[in-house]
This record gives structure tokens, C-alpha cells and sequence, in this order.
């Protein structure tokens, strides 16, 4: 590398990068990367669930219970209409005969919030631990 030196008195005009700007620009882009790095790598803990081994065969799939969730309000549990205090008694039955059924619900895109809130937490205070919606491809929209 070479560096020009001259006397001063040149009339010439000068043509020369300012690179000062640049540099900073640079500085403060590689104190954010650092700053933010070690927040990106906090892991999310998953308890994902055990595969069975490969020569004994899968498990029976469990039983299902269909719960439908109309838009005013009116839960069906296995093409039955029921109430809140209906749905907890079965849910405390199926609990009960310790079989750990898959519960399939399905509210509709009207449906209010609450009613499949409580429906939801009917089966977890009851400890229904298997549950997901079905037929979600309607709420894409």
C-alpha cells in the first residue's frame, strides 16, 4: 500500500472515498449481530414422543369422539346435542375408563370463541389429553 503525499499547494481537487461513513456504518451493523445472536439461540424445549421400536407392531389407533360446535352455540358430542354440564359428565366418564379417547373437534367458522374455549377446557380439567381440530381447511379464508 502506498500513501500520496503532497505539498499542499496542488490546485488539483481531490478524489478520494470518504470511507469514515462506511466504517461506521459497519461498526454499528456488527454490534447489532452481536448483540442479537445469543437471543436467536435460546432452544425451545419440545417433549416430543418416543417412536416404538421398529419390530413390534404400531398400537391400536384410539377411539374417537366427535365433538361439532354449531354456530349459535350448540355443541354436539357424537352426533348428539348436549349442554356444558352434559359434555363435563362425559368427559368425566370416558376419564374414568382410562381407555384415553382422541377427540375431534369441530367448531364452526361462526362459532363464538367462548363456547369452544369452555368446551376445551372441560377436556382439560377432566384430563382429556388427546385433542385437535378437524376440518380447519374452511378457516383459510
Amino acid at each position: 500500500m502506498s500513501m500520496n503525499v503532497s505539498s499542499g499547494g496542488s490546485d488539483e481537487p481531490m478524489c478520494d472515498v470518504n470511507t469514515t461513513p462506511l466504517i461506521d456504518v459497519m461498526l454499528v451493523l456488527l454490534v447489532m449481530l452481536i448483540v442479537t445472536l445469543p437471543i436467536q439461540t435460546h432452544g425451545v424445549r419440545l417433549d416430543m414422543p418416543i417412536p416404538p421400536p421398529k419390530d413390534r407392531p404400531p398400537p391400536p389407533p384410539h377411539r374417537v369422539i366427535d365433538i361439532e360446535i354449531d354456530f349459535d352455540g350448540t355443541i354436539v358430542y357424537n352426533g348428539q346435542p348436549v349442554s356444558v354440564a352434559q359434555l363435563d359428565g362425559y368427559f368425566q366418564r370416558e376419564a374414568a375408563a382410562g381407555d384415553d379417547p382422541e377427540i375431534h373437534l369441530r367448531p364452526n367458522r361462526r362459532a363464538k370463541y367462548d363456547v369452544v374455549a369452555n368446551v376445551m377446557a372441560s377436556a382439560q380439567r377432566n384430563h382429556m389429553v388427546r385433542m385437535g381440530f378437524t376440518n380447519v381447511a374452511e378457516f383459510r379464508d
